[in-house]
């Protein structure tokens, strides 16, 4: 069996170092560098450092009340766990029931107009979509929305919530993606199917009480960096723009040793190492950690549509969402950013019982008008 001499710089075991131990593990010859000092800034941008000390928060009470809530459920160390048994353990929308439960609050979803299930062809296959349409006659702006999980977990019910408020913030249509997930389909297999999807909501906007002009993209985690990947594949494809992105405490980043992944390696429901257990079942090796389409504050960002970066201060995604919104504004795109203090990963579709989760919805539907107003006029 071939060895490898890995020595980690840092206590945190990095996204690359773990899928590139597991190559090792295989016998694989991998080469291995350090993706913190292989970063290049290509847009000159007056950057935050991306290296520094970052104090761990504590979250507010209604952040702790989901969190304790999400505790006693009992979920494992997803990186502990095969992709099977982590897709069966407890979700933090799962908590939120729970806790509306205890609350003695009604426990259903948040209605809207009518929600559909169909599926559309995708490269790999069928994929699964659901549409949230308001009440009314339209036409309607539509929103493509895409869910987080690390490109390995989750579903169109786990996020349930967040394009169900979307629809009836932003008064849009709402049309939400699955996609394939690792490890049973490498990367780029679910960029791939969120732009096909994304392109399928183009050609049949009109067909869904949408205003075919008037399109703009949302995505959490996983879901953010496919949303932006997506505009980029849009831009150099010579397809239609979205008129806006919303882009929810996005993956961005190949660096393995930012500020916020420091500070918070046992953060929940996202921890550093889930990033890597990500990584691991997604990458087909760790260069795939560095191509733009996950390296998003590396790539080329200019002419990209405007966009909303939502962050949550308890995240190891934090510093990368504050370098992506550095980036894109020295591209020339228009940005407008906040990092939710007191909130965690994945607080955004929490409105039910977190007052920043409602305000984090509203920016994101402001965000999202502003961008529909600008469609047809002169910049």
């Amino acid at each position: 069996m071939p060895t490898c001499s890995i020595k980690p710089r840092h206590l945190v075991v990095p996204l690359l170092l773990a899928a590139a131990l597991a190559a090792c593990a295989k016998g694989d010859d991998v080469a291995t560098t350090d993706s913190a000092s292989a970063m290049v800034d290509t847009t000159g941008a007056p950057a935050r450092a991306p290296a520094g000390d970052m104090s761990p928060a504590s979250p507010d009470d209604e952040m702790k009340a989901v969190l304790d809530q999400f505790a006693a459920l009992g979920p494992k160390p997803i990186e502990t766990l095969t992709p099977a048994e982590a897709r069966k353990q407890p979700t933090p929308a799962d908590a939120v029931k729970a806790l509306l439960g205890k609350q003695g609050k009604p426990t259903a979803p948040e209605a809207v107009g009518s929600v559909v299930n169909r599926s559309i062809a995708g490269p790999g296959g069928q994929i699964p979509i659901r549409i949230y349409t308001p009440k009314g006659d339209g036409p309607f702006p539509v929103v493509f929305y895409i869910h987080g999980g690390g490109w390995v977990i989750a579903n169109l019910d786990v996020y349930d919530a967040s394009p169900r408020a979307i629809a009836n913030a932003a008064n849009a249509v709402v049309v939400s993606t699955h996609y394939r997930q690792g490890p049973e389909h490498k990367f780029p297999a679910a960029h791939d199917d969120v732009y096909a999807a994304y392109k399928w909501v183009v050609a049949n906007a009109g067909s869904l009480k949408g205003d075919t002009s008037r399109i703009g993209i949302v995505g959490e985690s996983a879901g953010g960096n496919m949303a932006a990947a997506t505009a980029m594949q849009a831009r150099d494809k010579g397809d239609k723009l979205p008129a806006h992105m919303v882009l929810i405490y996005p993956v961005a980043s190949a660096d393995t040793a930012t500020p916020s992944k420091r500070a918070y390696v046992a953060a929940k429901p996202l921890s550093t190492p889930m990033m890597a257990w990500f990584g691991k079942h997604y990458f087909k090796t760790p260069a795939d950690a560095m191509d733009p389409r996950i390296n998003l504050v590396a790539a080329d960002l200019k002419g990209l549509p405007s966009a909303t970066i939502i962050r949550a201060q308890i995240d190891p995604l934090l510093s990368e969402g504050e370098q992506l919104a550095d980036r894109l504004r020295a591209a020339g795109v228009d940005v407008n950013d906040k990092t939710y203090e007191g909130a965690a990963h994945e607080f955004f579709g929490m409105g039910a019982v977190d007052e920043d989760a409602k305000d984090a919805v509203k920016m994101a539907a402001d965000g999202l008008k502003k961008g529909f107003d600008r469609v047809g006029k002169a910049p």
